[in-house]
């Protein structure tokens, strides 16, 4: 029987824990509470800290027997990402916390599954939540005020939280999907091309497109990591920019790793390597006063790649490329790389683009198995994207 596993700090949130313990039981689950206090637990627990504690790679003692709090509640961390995914019975999960109950929870939450519910309340979801999420997906719910006690106010969020984890528990498995997935990555500047070549597959093929967003990557390539892509198409490789040059939607250096690990088979462009992210215009660097920046809405600006940035992308991404044994076939679009990179459009820059796609054809190593070509089309052409699905059946059939 899956359970809803309730974890919370029972040294400083006990009264909380308890609560929304009950709660989950009122709603029809089953809850088991779990504590991961770093000190000795204000209420009973089905679980206990030491228990948690015991998962450590260094037993217990790394985590319950220092002095220092803040080392513990990184031990604890550690701790439960690797419980919470030892036990069979996790059916969900809902947790509560501060700062430091909701650092040591959510990293327990982010070695579960995609799919299986998960819900913070946490007094820090409000403000940036991407180191607590990571690429998981993971509910964080403000509990608005600070979890100091029980109040009215509390009760009613806590009462939510109970009745959304035990329904979203409830619910039925999707259907499984008989068609192969694939992975593939858009950014609006992309958007024509990988919809119409999403038109073209989804017949046969679950399509599962991710905005390169930097978190977008990653996802698609834990998926791939994980075993549960059957290709990826990567038409839109832009978050590399804001890697090597500080935008603010990178990717990590391990980007393209998953790809040369599983050997999957892979349809590689350059999509959106003319830009480089940031916020608000006002927040773009003093340092880069003078370039080439495009307002893309209020809360993002694009700053335009020059020649020697897109060299230094071409060779990084053909570096990558090199460590793929798997089919590889890498597609250069010769009349632009965006919706941007276009006659007449605001980064049209075809020196730049020369600069990119010379560096990468100098660096890529082309074998029976991996492959680079050049198309003399735009990267939103349909016949881009008929060449990219033409490519992909066949190194996939």
């Amino acid at each position: 029987m899956k359970r809803i596993y309730v974890i919370g700090t029972a040294d400083t949130k006990g009264e909380e824990l308890a609560y929304l313990a009950d709660c989950v039981e009122a709603a029809g689950g089953k809850a088991v509470r779990v504590d991961v206090g770093i000190r000795g637990a204000s209420v009973a627990v089905d679980i206990a800290a030491e228990t948690v504690a015991a998962a450590h790679p260094r037993g217990m003692s790394a985590v319950l027997s220092g002095d220092d709090r803040g080392v513990a509640v990184t031990a604890m961390g550690e701790a439960l990402a690797r419980f919470l995914p030892a036990r069979g019975d996790v059916g969900g999960v809902v947790g509560i916390g501060g700062g430091g109950g909701t650092s040591i929870i959510t990293a327990g939450m982010r070695e579960l599954p995609l799919g299986l519910p998960k819900i913070m309340v946490s007094t820090l979801a409000s403000g940036n939540v991407a180191p607590y999420v990571g690429i998981s997906d993971i509910v964080m719910m403000p509990s608005v005020t600070d979890m100091a006690g029980l109040n009215g106010l509390s009760r009613i969020i806590l009462q939510n939280a109970a009745q959304a984890v035990t329904a979203m528990t409830r619910q039925p498995p999707p259907q499984f999907v008989s068609k192969p997935s694939i992975g593939l990555s858009m950014f609006g500047v992309t958007t024509p091309c990988v919809t119409a070549i999403v038109d073209r597959l989804k017949a046969d093929h679950d399509c599962m497109v991710f905005h390169a967003t930097g978190t977008g990557g990653r996802t698609m390539e834990k998926l791939a990591d994980s075993g549960l892509l059957a290709g990826v198409i990567d038409i839109t490789t832009t978050e590399v920019c804001d890697l090597l040059f500080d935008g603010v939607l990178p990717a990590t250096e391990d980007r393209f790793g998953a790809i040369a690990r599983t050997g999957l088979p892979y349809i590689g462009s350059v999509g959106a390597l003319d830009m480089i992210n940031f916020w608000a215009f006002e927040t773009v660097p003093e340092r880069h006063a003078g370039r080439l920046l495009y307002r893309h809405n209020p809360n993002i600006t694009l700053m335009r790649t020059t020649a020697e940035e897109c060299a230094e992308l071409g060779a990084w991404i053909g570096e990558k490329l090199n460590r793929c044994s798997g089919p590889v076939r890498f597609l250069i679009p010769e009349k632009g790389v965006s919706a941007l990179d276009v006659e007449g459009g605001a980064f049209f820059d075809p020196v730049a683009d020369e600069a990119l796609f010379a560096a990468l054809e100098a660096t890529f190593e082309t074998t029976d198995n991996r492959r680079i070509a050049r198309l003399p089309h735009h990267i939103n052409d349909p016949e881009f994207a008929e060449a990219a699905v033409a490519a992909f059946r066949a190194i996939t059939n």
